[in-house]
């Protein structure tokens, strides 16, 4: 007769089949999200947050933004060339040093984020602000440390929410300040 592996084992199995299927399900959401938000101002999700960080940085370069959005600098490259195309931004090459291209919202860009909604959708706001405050930050360091686990490769030990001096460290054209360094991250 087969000996039963331990319930520890079963309990491991079950925990990580439920995780499987709630990442699913958060993913789907994502999608179904981001499409409706296409449909709604013409911005896919990851648009939309690009442009919130040019709003919200100002004249900044593409290092910045790619450490704002937490994308791949080609990511965020391809974004912008199709927002460029689009009239939305627009880049241009630093005075002070040519080599540094700076990108910036047109009127247009502008007019489009004022009336874009945010990614995650009001409903799913809405949620989120009915939650307690210590509900809302356990989740948000849960969705932290889960995105932490599946980095594939990671090499950072965590991820910390923008804090308002990090934003203002990217604003900053001081040559001693720079982002994160994403070239040696693996790639999924």
């Amino acid at each position: 007769m087969a000996s039963r592996p331990p319930a520890r084992i079963d309990s491991f199995r079950s925990q990580t089949l439920q995780l499987e299927k709630a990442i699913r399900r958060i993913v789907r959401a994502n999608d179904v999200q981001s499409r409706a938000m296409a449909k709604q101002c013409g911005l896919t999700s990851a648009q939309a947050v690009v442009c919130r960080g040019i709003l919200e940085l100002g004249e900044v370069t593409t290092t910045a933004l790619s450490a704002y959005a937490d994308l791949s600098a080609a990511t965020v490259v391809t974004i912008l060339d199709n927002l460029e195309e689009r009239g939305i931004i627009e880049r241009y090459r630093s005075v002070a040093d040519r080599r540094i291209v700076h990108t910036r919202l047109t009127e247009q860009g502008q007019a489009l984020i004022a009336g874009a909604p945010r990614p995650l959708g009001e409903v799913a706001l809405a949620r989120l602000k009915a939650l307690d405050t210590t509900g809302r930050k356990a989740l948000i360091e849960s969705a932290i440390e889960l995105a932490n686990i599946l980095e594939r490769d990671s090499l950072r030990p965590t991820v910390m929410v923008a804090r308002p001096e990090a934003v203002s460290a990217m604003r900053s054209s001081r040559p001693g300040v720079q982002p994160p360094d994403r070239s040696r991250r693996g790639g999924g």
